[in-house]
């Protein structure tokens, strides 16, 4: 059973209006997560080292986003199979305003913590 206090329907609109933004922010970032090119007479040492951390660091946003997807992949699925709002460690309710806050957390405060 999902949890009784919450609207599911609007819970998973909400993972899905997440899931669809992450995803578009993803494709729309592709091309600063592409390889840095080394050519030395088009571009300087410290601006190829800039060129790099930002790619760095757009990958490291791109995982994090990945993670996220899991996440929201992970809840439809609890959704469906009616078990949504459980935490996973002792197994009773998430407080129905942390989840409407964050539908991704897994752990009820307690456990949390």
């Amino acid at each position: 059973m999902n949890h009784p206090q919450l609207d599911m329907a609007a819970i998973q609109r909400k993972l899905l209006a997440l899931r669809e933004e992450l995803q578009a922010e993803s494709a729309s970032s592709e091309s600063s997560r592409d390889t840095v090119v080394l050519d030395q007479t088009s571009v300087g040492r410290l601006s190829r080292m800039d060129a790099m951390q930002a790619q760095a660091m757009a990958k490291a946003e791109e995982e994090r986003r990945q993670r996220r997807l899991t996440l929201i992949s992970g809840a439809l699925v609890r959704i469906e199979q009616e078990e949504f709002g459980e935490c996973i460690e002792c197994g009773e309710w998430i407080g129905a305003r942390r989840i409407e806050w964050d539908p991704l957390v897994l752990k009820c405060i307690d456990c949390a913590s």
